[in-house]
This record gives C-alpha cells, structure tokens and sequence, in this order.
C-alpha cells in the first residue's frame, strides 16, 4: 500500500467502531475459542452475520470442519476474558478451562458473556490477509440489559 494513503486512512479506519466477542466453535472432540472484533449484522431476514478471523488461525479449520460457531458478546468489563482468552489457545489446549460455559450444537456458551448467537457458516469470502465468514443465526439468548464492550482502535492497521 502507498505509504501516503495509508497514513492518511489509518486513524479514520481505526475510529469504526466494533464489538468485541469470543468466537466458539466445536467439532468431534476439539473446541476452541478466540477473540474477535471484526463483526457485523449483515441482514434481517433470514437474519445473518458477518465474521472476520485472520488466515491461517488454527480455529478457522475447525469453523469450516463444523460448519457453525457461538459468538459470546463481550460485556462492558472485558477484562477477565481479555485476560483469558488474550494470549491465544492451539486447537489441542483446554480453551475454557475455568470459565462457566454450556454446550451449544455450534459452540461453546460463555455465561459471563451478555448475550450469544449461534451461527451456521453459508459463505465464505477471502479478504486480504482475512476470510469472512457469513453465517445465518440460528438461536441466540441474551442474559442482561448491561451495555456491550465497544472497542475503537488508534490504528487502522493492527488490532
């Protein structure tokens, strides 16, 4: 990228606004976790997301493997889970060690979040150095009326 534009676009793509969610995901006897902020309500009806997880994250073979995944919303105090979840997991180490979770068909429910969508993968798009992932809701449950964590990065080139 020309060095002028991206410093001319850097701090105006880092102010777009985000969520913060910890992405889940479960097939056979392998799941995992991970922290993701690149998501957006993508439709109404059938109601739809959109994802964004880096290539070559050992989580995204198990979102294609399985076909779906949990999106757990972030509460305004992230964190314990930023904590937990900040340093990363291989899909063989024990990701929700220590957390209340509940077991969801598309991933794992993290109850300390405020509110969850399960998802089911219909597309995938690569996009640069990451791969979309759009996905139909299929079931959801919020558990309070707390606000979300809303992350605003200084820089639109790294997270």
């Amino acid at each position: 990228m020309d060095e002028q534009l991206k410093s001319a676009v850097s701090r105006p793509l880092g102010q777009v606004p985000s969520g913060c969610y910890v992405l889940t995901t479960v097939h056979g006897d392998r799941a995992g976790g991970i922290l993701v902020s690149w998501v957006q309500q993508a439709s109404f009806e059938p109601p739809m997301v959109t994802v964004a997880i880096r290539q070559g994250r050992p989580i995204a073979a198990l979102v294609e493997s399985s076909g779906g995944f949990v999106l757990n919303q972030v509460p305004e105090n992230p964190l314990p889970l930023f904590r937990h979840f900040g340093r990363g997991f291989e899909l063989d180490q024990p990701a929700f060690e220590g957390l209340k979770t509940e077991p969801d068909p598309h991933g794992v429910v993290l109850r300390d979040c405020q509110s969850f969508l399960a998802c089911r993968v219909v597309q995938t798009v690569d996009c640069g150095d990451h791969r979309l992932y759009v996905a139909e809701v299929v079931g959801g449950r919020s558990r309070s009326d707390a606000r979300p964590y809303v992350h605003l990065r200084s820089n639109g080139f790294n997270y």
